[in-house]
């Protein structure tokens, strides 16, 4: 595969990791919150099986084993349930906005771990990201504390799982990479996260599933969404033009929100859209940050 291909396909990763928002909302509301994951989250492994297969846990290392499975897991149960246990379609989107947190803090916490300190770029950039996520919870008071406050207050559980899935999967980033020693444990980790969302449903009191054709569209799209854009972005970082997918991965929290918004049929304002593109800024910012002399 050559060099462009390659980055096409990681584009195309890019695009598919964006309908999951709007998918996935589509998804729990019809089977709930932990058993629309659990299915989606199953669905996605058996095709990760076929096209990454599993390899045997003897060729991963125990580290990467032990922390990679807890972090990932982790990670995608905090996703999934926050999006899930969102009260309408127009606030899963303002969720989604806390966990594409994640770039900025990525780069903020592998900065740390080689124990150095940010420069003032990426502080910078940090605070725009923040700045921006404040303006999408102030709703169409823009930046507004008493309204920030009353957002996350309306719903703490949903924002919470947000915000802690976007410091646990930079730490999974940070980690793994230092770690992982190549291993790709993608399809393992997906199994893990089935099993743990099946568990959970088992014992809690969940809802009636109310099957439709749209319901079953919506999975089946959203399964593939996440299985095929794992699997396509493992093949754009690993032989296409990585500094070229990285930059256009950070414009990933508008394109969500795009599709999210047509799919959930929502309309967020004005203040909602600045504060998208202030966490895509401030995303770039502190990547250019990384890549400066000063570094």
């Amino acid at each position: 595969m050559t060099v462009r291909h390659a980055t096409a396909t990681g584009f195309i990763a890019i695009l598919l990791w964006s309908t999951l928002v709007g998918l996935l909302r589509g998804v729990t509301d019809a089977f709930g919150a932990v058993g629309g994951a659990a299915m989606v989250y199953s669905f996605s492994a058996l095709l990760l099986l076929f096209i990454v297969g599993l390899p045997p846990l003897s060729a991963f290392p125990r580290r990467y084993l032990l922390w990679g499975s807890l972090l990932f897991v982790s990670y995608e149960i905090c996703l999934s349930l926050s999006i899930g246990f969102a009260h309408s379609g127009a606030q899963a989107i303002e969720v989604s906005m806390l966990n594409y947190l994640w770039p900025s803090l990525t780069l903020l916490f592998a900065v740390l771990a080689e124990r150095k300190r940010p420069s003032w770029l990426m502080v910078a950039g940090m605070l725009i990201s923040l700045t921006g996520v404040g303006k999408v919870l102030g709703g169409a008071s823009g930046l507004s504390l008493p309204h920030m406050a009353a957002s996350l207050a309306a719903n703490p559980l949903s924002y919470g799982l947000a915000f802690s899935g976007a410091v646990i999967w930079s730490l999974y980033c940070v980690i793994t990479k230092k770690i992982a020693n190549g291993s790709n444990g993608i399809t393992l980790f997906f199994i893990l996260t089935a099993v743990t969302l099946w568990l959970k449903f088992l014992f809690s009191a969940t809802p009636a599933f109310q099957i439709s054709v749209k319901a079953l569209v919506d999975l089946a799209l959203v399964s593939a969404a996440m299985g095929l854009g794992y699997a396509a972005w493992n093949i754009g970082i690993l032989h296409g033009n990585v500094t070229l997918l990285a930059s256009a991965s950070y414009f990933t929290p508008v394109l969500s929100a795009l599709f999210a918004a047509a799919l959930l049929e929502a309309a967020p304002g004005f203040a909602f859209w600045g504060g998208a593109l202030m966490v895509c800024a401030g995303s770039l910012l502190c990547w250019y940050a990384t890549r400066s002399p000063t570094r």
